[in-house]
């Protein structure tokens, strides 16, 4: 009976989950995710997955990983420092927004090349001035190399890729391999980024392959693409972009295989964010414009998904509206106090009881900071290194660290680079104070609580009369940022039905009062008429009152609070090869393949020439990624002009699609 390994890591947790026969799951496990090395907590979840089982390691034949790595390297502006090749672009190219920001200072150069819309060489290329920039140029981790119309005629990428590898060595990001769409200076912001990610995904994939070879699973590793489908971890060190938004394609995939739902909203409760997706005939909704992640629009394939800044360690903020008060969730991100206490022993609990012990709020209470361990900062400022040396190894309470305001900045900067964690009130500190969840110190999260009731609204008076009346806000506001969550991905996808922006529409009182059954001379009814499934560790808790407010069914399955490792290993392989026939000429018509493009007398006969050889790099592309029972399907999208009551043959683009299940290993 075969035995799959998924594994996920997200912000918080690290999942594992262990699937027979692609029918059962017989056992699934947690480990807090270890940013400083995510590998760690991929072997700590595998072990106790492994353990719960009673299996031998040797008896696991597959194993995938969905990873938010990349997604949040982009986010947060991480990664190596590369550089650009353009070629047969106007320099003015590097000015554009998306390209200077993508690049964010790493070197680049204009060269001479290129080709024409039709695929016929524009320029020469310039040899001399690519050798002359490789002289200048040390200190990069990657290159990116993006020729104008490579998609209709790659050979001046190619060229250029196989100089820059020979006399540097270093890995080479071809834009015509990762989008055969047009629109060169977005397939250039592509390769930059998937040229950035290039070490740190190889990094990751190398050490969770040497852990799961220590732990004895010795099955091949596959990896979730943006798109929910599988990729080897071979492809995924060569094309890391591609597994962008990776982490939320597979808590789609873990839906609809925990469900078997052929249409329904997928909302992902996670530490950090909540992900909302749709499935539509059993599929996730692909994103037509490509995945955008960090402000950087890509040319990656990757799900329709919407990410607000909303999970169980979501800030807890006070809003001082008026006389009243009320709390708000996120954007950023925070230790629980639960959590922080519990890892960081008596200290946390004492510095909470002092300041319960004083008569006045103050600013800082129940905030917390530490270092982030295993990190070698570079590049701090005075400030900045003094903050990190006064930390050391504890946990501090924000009032003992910062001794000036100017502190206050030094902080923030050190916690946008990652070198710090800070710790405060979360949903998660409010399910523990209400007993809905035990999992770590329930005491101290009361404590904080106690002392964010505390603090002053605009009129003078207390936030909340006390610890369980603010936890109930909480909870009560989760809710509300669900709610709007799920209808602003509703409006979404209806289009140009409404005249309001989605955002606005989801927050409309006409809305609001229709999901309240409005009795008044006017009757309002409203209703989110899909069904939506709830997934993530607290979909249980939380997910409920969402359902009953959005009058809704909410489907809450089995096992989802790790759908996304269970939805890393039940996905299947799916390749995916393109390529453009176009009529240069009256009569001639050019089919663009990956060795250069090919002339023939009729359209028809270029399609099938360009549709035989996309199918045949499908298809070895999905066999190579280790898939079996290879399926390939085609497609092609004819444009066509009317010229005197005659349809003209204008362009056509084919699209060759080769799906097959992961091969499992037999010992």
């Amino acid at each position: 009976m075969a035995l799959a390994l998924g594994v996920d890591t997200g912000g918080t947790y690290t999942d594992a989950v262990l699937i027979r026969d692609e029918a059962e799951v017989v056992a699934s496990a947690k480990a807090l995710t270890t940013r400083h090395d995510l590998a760690i907590g991929v072997g700590e979840a595998v072990r106790a997955a492994l353990e719960q089982a009673g299996v031998d390691p040797r008896e696991v034949g597959l194993a995938a990983l969905s990873t938010t790595l990349a997604t949040n390297a982009l986010v947060e502006g991480q990664g190596g420092r590369v550089a650009l090749v353009l070629i047969g672009f106007r320099p003015a190219t590097l000015e554009r927004p998306d390209l200077r920001e993508a690049l964010a200072g790493d070197p680049a150069a204009v060269i001479a090349g290129g080709h024409s819309h039709a695929g016929a060489e524009a320029a020469a290329l310039d040899l001399e001035a690519l050798n002359a920039f490789l002289e200048t140029e040390s200190g990069v981790s990657g290159y990116a190399v993006a020729g104008q119309f490579a998609t209709r005629n790659p050979g001046h990428e190619l060229a250029a890729a196989r100089i820059i590898a020979a006399r540097t060595g270093r890995p080479v990001s071809c834009s015509h391999q990762l989008s055969a769409r047009l629109n060169g200076p977005k397939r250039a912001v592509t390769a930059v980024l998937n040229a950035r990610l290039i070490g740190m995904i190889d990094r990751l994939i190398g050490r969770a392959g040497d852990v799961l070879t220590e732990i004895g699973v010795t099955a091949p590793l596959m990896v979730v693409r943006g798109d929910g489908a599988l990729m080897s971890a071979e492809q995924a060190r060569a094309r890391p972009i591609e597994t962008i938004l990776s982490g939320p394609a597979a808590s789609i995939v873990g839906a609809r295989w925990l469900t078997g739902a052929e249409e329904a909203l997928v909302s992902d409760i996670g530490g950090t964010t909540t992900d909302v997706a749709l499935i539509r005939g059993g599929r996730p909704a692909i994103d037509p414009d490509g995945a955008q992640v960090g402000g950087h629009r890509t040319m990656v394939e990757a799900v329709a998904m919407r990410t607000s800044g909303l999970g169980g360690d979501s800030e807890v903020r006070l809003r001082s509206e008026g006389l009243a008060g009320r709390v708000t969730l996120g954007p950023r991100r925070v230790l629980p106090i639960a959590l922080i206490s519990a890892e960081g022993g008596a200290g946390v609990r004492a510095a909470l009881e002092a300041q319960l012990r004083s008569p006045v709020p103050g600013e800082h209470d129940a905030r917390f900071a530490r270092a982030v361990p295993g990190l070698a900062p570079e590049g701090l400022s005075p400030r900045e290194a003094a903050l990190l040396d006064r930390l050391g190894g504890d946990v501090l309470p924000l009032a003992r660290l910062l001794r000036t305001r100017m502190d206050q900045g030094a902080l923030d900067r050190l916690v946008s680079r990652g070198l710090v964690q800070l710790a405060g009130v979360t949903p998660t500190d409010a399910s523990h104070g209400l007993g809905r969840l035990d999992t770590w110190d329930a005491a101290a999260a009361r404590m904080a609580l106690e002392l964010m009731a505390r603090k002053r609204t605009g009129g003078g008076g207390p936030l909340a009369p006390g610890a369980d009346h603010l936890a109930r806000m909480i909870v009560d506001q989760l809710t509300e940022q669900t709610v709007s969550a799920l209808l602003e991905a509703a409006f979404a996808e209806e289009g140009d039905a409404f005249d309001l922006p989605p955002a606005d529409l989801a927050r409309h009182v006409l809305l609001r009062r229709g999901l309240e059954g409005h009795r008044g001379l006017l009757a309002l009814d409203a209703a989110l008429n899909v069904d939506v499934v709830g997934l993530g560790a607290s979909a249980a808790s939380y997910y409920p009152a969402v359902g009953a407010r959005l009058r809704c069914r909410m489907i809450l399955p089995p096992h989802a609070g790790v759908a996304n490792a269970i939805g890393a290993v039940v996905g299947r392989v799916t390749v995916r090869r393109s390529g453009t026939v176009t009529a240069p000429s009256e009569g001639r018509f050019r089919a663009h393949l990956a060795q250069g493009p090919e002339d023939f007398p009729d359209p028809e006969a270029a399609m099938d020439r360009l549709e035989a050889a996309l199918r045949q790099e499908a298809e070895a592309a999905a066999r190579a990624a280790g898939a079996e029972g290879i399926h390939v399907s085609t497609a092609r999208d004819i444009r066509t002009a009317q010229v005197e009551a005659r349809a003209v043959f204008v362009e056509a683009m084919l699209t060759a699609e080769a799906s097959g299940r992961p091969r499992v290993a037999v010992e």
